[in-house]
């Protein structure tokens, strides 16, 4: 694949590429129901329970399952075909959609249901960055892979926004059973694109046996290596202090602002929004590419703003505080997977993705913590408390990576 012509856009360069733009919008459809499901499950389990930590306990379970699986999706990923994996996920998906919007339609859904759905969803997501993130990047050709993964990452931030949005305006509107409904459909759309996108790939011999040491290797790769080392404790960081908020936000909502699902919804679209506009500017920036120094000011920005949101006197004032974190969390999110691919050696690019999602999969404990503070304490206070903590861990993190470099 030859470079692109100077004067020409990156953006319009990817969207020339067919196999780039199936991936992308398989990614889009599918991240869109994710956050439907989450709103969605969150709603459905305050309204039942009306307890902050029942809420975090449904949300938890989607993120459980990258703490335990995700540096060993990593490695799968490396020896088996990522397009068949990728695409038997999406069929998963799309099957526990049916089955929660048929328990639904049948009076019968209860939480266990939403904790197991979320389990399966977890698992999907727990693959999807070994497999879709790194097939789009392999797409896009080495050239291109930072506007490929800002631009990507630029839609999820889009999905973020719509999906919570479109998830409380379908809980308000029509219930839980249309949602999981819709959310089914459009699984499905999502496979049968990535049916359709030729990919080829080099494959290391499976050794079942040898799939603990590979993790190892890619560990020892990883903390060798001052930028990647970065990544996994900002993630840590981020995903533990920062994003746990989002497990709460419906008991937020409700309690500091009296708000209806639909407005909760746009309470959760803000900081995406405030994403989709930073994404936009890095998947069209030319130049060399921003650094790990990115990295960290942009999450410790979003950890700040998001103090400011949740005591906020009004929910528009806190919607916006949000939106302009949100500038910081697509820094994060692209540096985040874009760090990784253009400094992990190419033979370990899966497995440090793994480590990638196995970091973020350490996001259930923050999910507890502020779920259990928010019953104690209320969820302004829960926030901020981890809010605090994140930034204090964002400067050790740094400091570690600093003097270990």
């Amino acid at each position: 694949m030859s470079p692109p012509e100077p004067d020409r856009s990156p953006v319009r360069d990817l969207l020339a590429d067919a196999a780039f733009v199936r991936l992308w919008a398989a990614g889009g459809l599918t991240n869109s129901m994710r956050w439907v499901e989450m709103l969605v499950s969150g709603l459905f389990a305050y309204e039942l329970t009306h307890s902050a930590f029942a809420v975090s306990l449904v949300l938890m379970s989607r993120a459980l399952p990258m703490l335990t699986a995700g540096a060993l999706s990593g490695a799968l990923a490396e020896s088996l075909d990522r397009k068949k994996l990728l695409m038997a996920g999406q069929a998963a998906t799309a099957v526990g959609a049916m089955v929660i919007a048929a328990l639904a339609a049948s009076g019968s859904l209860a939480l266990w249901h939403l904790f197991a759905n979320g389990m399966l969803g977890g698992l999907v997501w727990t693959n999807e960055l070994a497999t879709r993130r790194r097939m789009v990047a392999e797409a896009a050709g080495p050239h291109r892979i930072v506007q490929a993964v800002a631009f990507d990452t630029m839609t999820g931030s889009t999905t973020r926004m719509v999906g919570p949005l479109a998830g409380g305006i379908f809980y308000q509107t029509f219930g839980v059973t249309t949602a999981y409904l819709i959310a089914s459909v459009l699984y499905v759309a999502a496979f049968l694109l990535v049916s359709g996108v030729r990919h080829d790939q080099e494959r290391r011999r499976l050794v079942p046996r040898r799939l603990a040491a590979e993790v190892a290797e890619a560990a020892r790769i990883a903390r060798r290596m001052p930028v990647l080392r970065l990544v996994l404790g900002v993630t840590i960081a981020m995903n533990v202090f920062g994003f746990s908020y989002q497990s709460i936000l419906p008991a937020f909502g409700a309690i500091a602002f009296a708000a209806s699902p639909a407005q909760i919804g746009l309470l959760a679209a803000a900081e995406p929004l405030g994403a989709l506009f930073a994404g936009l500017g890095l998947a069209f920036r030319r130049g060399p590419p921003p650094g790990a120094a990115a990295l960290v000011l942009g999450s410790a920005a979003f950890l700040v703003l998001l103090v400011f949101a949740v005591r906020a006197p009004s929910l528009p004032v806190a919607a916006l505080l949000l939106m302009l974190g949100g500038a910081g969390t697509a820094a994060f999110s692209s540096l985040q997977t874009g760090l990784v691919i253009m400094h992990a050696p190419v033979e370990a690019r899966s497995r440090v993705l793994g480590l990638t999602t196995t970091c973020i999969g350490m996001g259930p404990l923050g999910v507890l913590v502020v779920g259990a503070l928010a019953d104690a304490f209320g969820p302004r206070d829960a926030i901020t408390g981890m809010a605090v903590v994140g930034l204090g861990a964002l400067g050790v993190v740094a400091l570690l990576a600093r003097d270990k470099g």
